[in-house]
């Protein structure tokens, strides 16, 4: 396995001097700009990155340059339940990306995790808390009311025959709702219905209407159909177009090269996490990184998103916890592997330097053309327990 960067000297440094002397680590870490102290703090491993986090005098912009997903890698370290505090300035497009990335088991959500991010946004302030629900899909949240409380709306005409549920909570006489489990006490759900009365009546009024009358396959259609256009945007496909990965080739057509369009040239865009570089070729062996250095600068930036482009879609085809810190370095490896396979293959049949097969030949083909070699091994993994995204 890709071993994790090891934290640089200087956060070692000033966690040696926090335990020390606290002012003093507080005023060494302070005088960093912001995004050299987020670079600290995504090369520095989860365990320790709180203690980091700690030291700040202006939280809300180092957690807020904090990418995507290793902001969601460190308040699950830290444990939902403990990191409102981190949680409290987090961006909205940061909270939707932990709750996309974590709260989802397959093409659904996972009410218990998804009710956990409720439950820990709810720690934070009034108005980052009514920040977040506001942030959150209508519909998601929806799904979350409905697993925790079962809604009753009073007919619009006298009925007399119609009574409110025994123990239902009212905050307008229309809606009354009661716990699916008389045990729960429903606190963070009163907080938000009243959150949102007061500030967001007609979203009030959608979420009750949602959970009185919605059906959830709707819901959760809607709900994932959001999602999958957010993941896209931080370079996750869904999982039917990541498949296409594990495509057959025919064994005739495995060492072609069109050599009618050059291909290194692939924009940058934005990581949700936090990769500077890919390994040396010493690295791991894998030849795929000896050629890609040898490529000049703008063909080897572009070869670097070329290549955590597939192993994003190896993420998401092999069903990874993306929420998982390990799933990157997972990925990566086998990423290489295969790749690796497959432009070893392309460039002997053709004779070829293995940096002329990069120009012309895709990542993602060289990936396809090793796991056509090898299908055994590099069949997706498949399991129920696995997080489909």
């Amino acid at each position: 396995m890709l071993q994790p960067p090891k934290p640089p000297s200087q956060t070692r440094e000033i966690l040696a001097l926090a335990r020390r002397d606290r002012n003093a680590a507080e005023r060494e870490w302070n005088a960093l700009d912001v995004d050299e102290a987020a670079i600290l703090v995504c090369e520095t491993p989860l365990a320790r990155r709180s203690a980091l986090l700690e030291l700040s005098h202006e939280p809300a912009a180092l957690i807020a340059a904090l990418p995507e997903a290793e902001l969601c890698f460190t308040v699950k370290q830290i444990g939902l339940a403990d990191a409102g505090w981190i949680l409290e300035h987090a961006t909205p497009e940061q909270v939707n990306s932990c709750v996309d990335l974590d709260a989802w088991r397959g093409t659904v959500p996972d009410r218990a995790v998804l009710d956990s991010w409720v439950e820990a946004l709810s720690g934070t302030s009034p108005e980052s808390f009514q920040q977040a629900i506001r942030t959150l899909d209508a519909e998601l949240l929806v799904l979350f009311l409905k697993s925790r409380i079962q809604c009753d709306q009073k007919p619009p005409r006298d009925d007399e025959d119609w009574e409110p549920p025994v123990g239902g909570q009212t905050l307008d006489g229309q809606f009354y709702y009661v716990p699916h489990d008389p045990k729960d006490e429903l606190a963070t759900v009163t907080r938000m219905l009243r959150s949102l009365f007061e500030n967001d009546y007609w979203t009030y009024f959608r979420m009750m209407q949602g959970v009185t009358w919605e059906p959830d396959g709707e819901n959760e259609e809607w709900a994932l159909r959001w999602r999958n256009a957010r993941l896209q945007d931080l370079g996750f496909l869904p999982w039917e177009d990541a498949m296409g990965i594990y495509r057959f080739i025919e064994p005739g057509q495995r060492a072609r090269i069109d050599r009618t369009t050059q291909l290194l040239s692939v924009g940058e865009w934005r990581l949700p996490v936090w990769i500077t570089g890919l390994p040396e070729a010493s690295d791991g062996g894998f030849s795929i990184f000896g050629a890609i250095s040898r490529l000049g600068d703008e063909e080897r930036r572009s070869a670097f998103f070329s290549f955590v482009a597939l192993a994003n879609k190896i993420a998401v085809a092999d069903r990874f916890d993306l929420a998982d810190a390990t799933s990157t370095p997972r990925a990566i490896e086998k990423a290489a592997r295969f790749a690796s396979l497959g432009l070893d293959y392309v460039s002997r049949e053709n004779a070829s330097d293995p940096v002329e097969v990069l120009r012309f030949v895709t990542m993602e083909r060289l990936f396809s053309v090793g796991a056509n070699l090898h299908p055994e091994e590099a069949k997706p993994e498949t399991t129920e327990s696995s997080a489909e995204p």
